[in-house]
């Protein structure tokens, strides 16, 4: 089974939608006890980063980030949902993350913003979530990301300037796009993942 996590943000239903096309049973869930003990756990995300964290804290979200990854469960963040994994956003001030990755979240450096819409992506070889899709475009919608390099396999974009577009490391997997409103690209890398747990 598939738990999304509800904790007040997030495109739920379009998510529950694509991640039950991959064949998995999906639950949108904010109860501890599901969310820890899914096959695999979903943190989607719109919206700022400050408000997300308090969203996620209201579920106990992070003792369930840094509990399922000791107990090498799986995770897949989502936008905002990859965003708050780092240690901190500069969004609208400095703003304390998860921290599973101790880099920072900091706005694009581009001529417009938000960076909204298809996007192509710089793959790794050794990714799991791009196989077969890896020339594909996804669908992105935000204006701060990650520009370090973290984790094991790292993907990235350019919108004014280079910034990551996937990592994956291990039980935990995130995507700065939007699987979910990728259209049949998306659809594949969420089957990859879940095939994956």
């Amino acid at each position: 089974m598939i738990a999304i996590l509800d904790y007040g943000s997030g495109n739920l239903r379009s998510a529950q939608r694509a991640f039950a096309a991959s064949g998995k049973d999906v639950v949108v869930t904010s109860h501890y006890d599901i969310a820890m003990e899914a096959e695999g756990l979903v943190i989607p995300g719109v919206g700022a980063f400050a408000a997300c964290m308090v969203g996620l804290d209201s579920v106990k979200a992070r003792t369930i980030i840094t509990e399922r990854i000791k107990s090498e469960r799986p995770i897949l963040g989502i936008c905002i949902g990859m965003q708050i994994l780092f240690s901190k956003s500069t969004e609208h001030g400095i703003h304390e993350g998860v921290g599973i990755w101790d880099a920072e979240v900091s706005q694009l450096q581009a001529p417009i913003l938000p960076h909204m819409g298809w996007n192509t992506i710089e793959t790794s070889a050794d990714s799991i979530l791009f196989k077969g899709v890896e020339n594909e475009s996804f669908y992105f919608v935000h204006s701060y990301a990650a520009k370090e390099k973290v984790g094991k396999v790292q993907s990235w974009s350019i919108h004014g300037e280079r910034f990551l577009a996937a990592v994956e490391d291990g039980y935990v997997c995130a995507t700065q796009f939007h699987p979910e409103k990728s259209g049949d690209a998306g659809l594949a890398l969420i089957k990859n993942w879940t095939q994956s747990l």
